[in-house]
């Protein structure tokens, strides 16, 4: 319509102008467009390419500058399939090569490249002249790929300078990759395999903020100490599905918010473990092995909003009083869930929070109930059955003593040592230890070994909270003597300085033998016994079966000969079926079928009368081989035949 105005009569001039100016714009946006540049194999949207799922080999040419988001995934690119001029492309930000056929970090991609997916590749190894292209790289994504400890060079990830965001999961990396970038934010780790975790680790990426552990094998002692309190900015720490007994210490405390401890073997948590986490918001201890928790030790986490305790075997008696108070306490902005009675019986499915301190049994115990004195040597060797009395002492706000046993309490101590200890040796390869200590304590350490080791040669240990006042010691050694020692890592007062630790011998049960008294020889006799009846067995139905089987036989036999007695000569049989001779000196006919041949005898008197007859013998093609011959005493013979060769006849 503007077009038919302007070319008016009355402004002709005017509107070939424009029409002019309108021809040259559009040939200018035809040559500068990125539709002229876009490869044909792709399509191009805007500032997207995509080349997706088109069984590529190699990135196709002629990809022009102005789109920033390049689509390759899903096709059979492999390492050999960047082109140099690739590399020189500037306006490619995001390139996603995710699906493809690489087996090493690719060389020759877009140079400014921030976000880059390589995951659900192969990718073995990860050189440094690789990333050095790649200086504004932000975010890698190398999921699900090969990718090993060995197969990345040292450094390497350090020369993306820029990197912030280093994706890592199922792998197969056995430890943390050495040489960091500095900016790095989040680093993802799990479903790997790594079991040991260096203290210098993370050392030069304290700015990281999010890491996860999840799916790995680390352990206790895989953890060194101190290895996250460096990480002054870390938000969240995952370190669920690994086989963990305790929580790791140092944790970084003034900024973790978030900390995963699920599915590992948590048995216990040191009361000062959560101690300064005051920003902690989110805790997730569910599937673990807890049963029981100190008390307060979640005094230090003034900043809970979410606590996961689920799917622990939770033992709601007199160690929960003080849960059962303080969830009571708890304001409605705090989501504490799962904490389900699973001991005793009676309470078993009960919530915590629904526990009374009526239903919850404590024990009670008479003031006159005799209590057993305390030794720092092995008690002497009972005479009829172990005395000693297992302690297990956990202090409460309602009951300052509580014991897993039905043993009393312990009095206080006021004039004997500040630290006892007592054995009870239960079998050849269990010794429980139980201690007693009149100061309170956050945690005990016990080591046991062998007396005849070196000190610190087979040494095993094992850290206990200070509520607890006994550790059942398992396989030991047979009659083994045992140096055992209870050391206390963190006193609350300093009575008797130097006198924290107290260590006893005690010595293991011979093994238990199965045998009654004086019929040391029984189980022989009785194996004596077995292997005669055995033989008697064996040899009646070896007899048994020989005579079935010689039965058999004669029974087979005899109906194989009532069966050829009964069997006549037939002249009407057909010819090849047989052959037959004899002569008169034995007086027999030999009688042969297909299946089967006779003797059969003549009568010794048609001989003398010479009335006897000997019958032609047939040839297997039909023919007489044989021809009857007249003698001059009126007996007949046989005579051969001159046209049938001799090799075809049977002789006897």
């Amino acid at each position: 319509s503007t077009m038919e105005f302007l070319s008016g009569p009355w402004n002709k001039d005017w509107a070939s102008f424009l029409q002019f100016w309108l021809t040259v714009i559009l040939s200018l946006q035809m040559q500068f467009s990125p539709i002229a540049s876009c490869p044909q194999v792709c399509r191009c949207d805007k500032e997207f390419i995509y080349c997706n799922e088109r069984s590529l080999t190699s990135v196709p040419l002629g990809i022009g500058e102005g789109y920033s988001i390049l689509f390759l995934h899903n096709n059979q690119i492999n390492n050999a399939g960047f082109p140099m001029e690739f590399h020189n492309l500037e306006s490619i930000e995001v390139v996603y090569l995710y699906g493809n056929q690489l087996d090493e970090f690719p060389i020759n991609l877009p140079k400014n490249t921030k976000v880059l997916h390589l995951q659900e590749n192969n990718i073995q190894t990860i050189s440094r002249a690789a990333l050095a292209q790649l200086s504004k790289l932000e975010e890698l994504h190398l999921d699900d790929n090969s990718i090993s400890t060995v197969g990345v060079e040292e450094g390497a990830f350090r020369e993306a300078q820029s990197l912030k965001l280093l994706f890592l999961t199922k792998n197969h990396l056995s430890s943390v990759p050495i040489g960091l970038p500095e900016d790095l934010k989040e680093l993802r780790l799990d479903e790997n395999r790594i079991a040991v975790i260096a203290e210098e680790a993370f050392q030069n990426v304290t700015r990281l903020q999010r890491l996860l552990l999840d799916g790995n094998l680390l352990t206790d002692e895989g953890i060194a100490p101190g290895t996250f309190r460096d990480l002054g900015s870390l938000r969240e720490l995952a370190l669920a599905r690994n086989s963990l007994t305790f929580p790791p210490p140092l944790l970084p405390s003034q900024s973790l918010v978030k900390l995963s401890l699920q599915e590992n073997l948590i048995d216990q948590i040191p009361v000062a473990a959560f101690a300064d986490l005051n920003r902690l918001e989110r805790l997730d201890i569910s599937s673990n092995q807890l049963q029981t928790l100190t008390q307060g030790v979640f005094d230090g986490l003034s900043s809970l909003k979410h606590l996961v305790v689920r799917s622990n075997p939770w033992r709601c008696d007199c160690s929960v009083k003080w849960v059962v108070v303080w969830l009571k306490s708890l304001p409605s902005s705090i989501n504490a869930r799962g904490f389900v009675c699973n001991s005793p019986e009676k309470v078993r499915g009960m919530t915590i929070r629904e526990l009374t301190l009526d239903i919850i049994e404590c024990p009670i115990f008479p003031d006159q109930t005799p209590w057993p004195t305390l030794r720092s040597t092995p008690p002497p060797p009972p005479t009829t059955a172990p005395i000693t009395t297992m302690i297990s002492t956990l202090i409460t706000t309602s009951n300052p003593y509580y014991f897993d046993s039905p043993s009393p309490p312990l009095p206080p101590i006021h004039n004997e040592d500040p630290l006892q200890i007592s054995f009870h040796v239960v079998n050849s390869t269990n010794i429980e230890v139980s201690w007693a200590s009149y100061f309170t304590v956050t945690a005990y350490k016990v080591t046991w070994v062998k007396s005849s080791q070196r000190q610190n040669e087979g040494m095993r240990e094992r850290t206990v909270s200070g509520d607890r006042r006994h550790l059942s010691l398992t396989d030991l050694e047979p009659r083994s003597v045992y140096r055992i020692c209870v050391h206390v890592l963190d006193t609350l007062n300093s009575y008797r300085p130097g006198e924290d630790t107290i260590c006893s011998d005690a010595r293991t049960k011979a093994p238990t033998s199965t045998k009654p008294p004086g019929r040391e020889q029984a189980p022989q006799d009785t194996l004596n016994s077995t292997l005669l009846m055995a033989g008697i067995i064996g040899g009646a139905v070896l007899i048994i079966l020989v005579t079935l089987l010689g039965l058999f036989c004669w029974h087979m036999h005899r109906k194989s000969r009532s069966s050829s007695t009964k069997w006549k000569y037939n002249r009407g049989r057909r010819k090849d079926d047989y052959c037959e001779a004899g002569t008169k000196k034995d007086n027999s006919i030999l009688e042969m079928t297909e299946t089967s041949f006779q003797i059969v005898a003549l009568n010794n008197e048609q001989l003398l009368k010479g009335d006897f007859r000997i019958q032609p013998i047939y040839t297997p093609n039909g023919g007489i081989g044989f021809r009857d011959c007249h003698l001059s005493n009126n007996s007949i013979a046989y005579c051969k035949s001159s046209n049938v060769p001799s090799t075809e006849f049977c002789h006897t």
